[in-house]
């Protein structure tokens, strides 16, 4: 990527930023904690102008501490009295999912990327954001087989604590040989669902590229993935068991 391109996506990834400060700031508050005029911060949040490089390395640095993405998330994390977690105010949430991708494209753009995997169904607005960022094509598994589709690459796993088996489901060309995966979730807990995406890849003989998820809980997940050690896996916001 080149320098220009880069200092571009910054600059446009601060503006981002600079709006969902705004939710919870006003004009006058981020004036006082950026020390820049509200008539200025105003053009930058409607998109009549963007800050220069410099100017946006500054105020990125500054709204992070304020409104990053892992204390937006952590401000919308609800779990109910069984401890279920309760994703609605994040995957429908279209800045959040923007900024996501943001996140994700800076991560993974040095690593080759082809195609990004995620089953359905809420993974799904998150993975196309990344893979509308990164360039690359989607690939959903389903949990049934779609008529029209004449073979698969499928994976059974049982659901933890449940004694129910779930399977997914992939059209057999979707993932070729020579992809490279980047597996995209909303959320990770038991790591059943992101284990059966890293095993469907491999039944294609595609190379992963990576995990990237907006939020998971514990770690005995990483255990189930069963990736190299030089595989990344970026998760935006991580919960400890409890935690909730």
């Amino acid at each position: 990527m080149s320098t220009h391109a880069e200092d571009l996506k910054l600059r446009l990834m601060t503006i981002e930023l600079l709006r969902t400060a705004k939710r919870q700031y006003t004009y006058r508050e981020l004036s006082a904690k950026t020390g820049l005029p509200v008539t200025v911060l105003s053009r930058y949040a409607k998109g009549h102008v963007l800050p220069n490089v410099a100017r946006a390395r500054q105020l990125w640095k500054t709204l992070t501490k304020l409104v990053g993405l892992e204390a937006e998330l952590r401000k919308r994390i609800k779990f109910n009295d069984e401890g279920y977690f309760d994703n609605t105010w994040i995957i429908g949430d279209f800045n959040i999912l923007r900024q996501a991708a943001h996140y994700a494209l800076a991560t993974f753009a040095g690593k080759r990327v082809t195609k990004i995997l995620t089953a359905a169904v809420d993974g799904i607005p998150l993975a196309t954001m990344v893979a509308n960022a990164l360039g690359v094509n989607l690939v959903i598994a389903k949990r049934s087989k779609e008529v029209g589709v004449s073979a698969f690459l499928e994976e059974t796993y049982v659901l933890k604590d449940s004694g129910y088996t779930m399977t997914l489901y992939v059209p057999k060309d979707a993932i070729k040989k020579r992809d490279n995966i980047l597996i995209v979730d909303d959320m990770i807990k038991t790591g059943e669902t992101q284990a059966a995406l890293v095993n469907l890849a491999k039944k294609a003989k595609a190379e992963i590229s990576g995990v990237f998820s907006l939020i998971a809980v514990g770690d005995e997940w990483q255990r189930k993935l069963n990736l190299s050690k030089d595989c990344p896996v970026e998760v935006i916001t991580k919960i400890k068991v409890g935690e909730h």
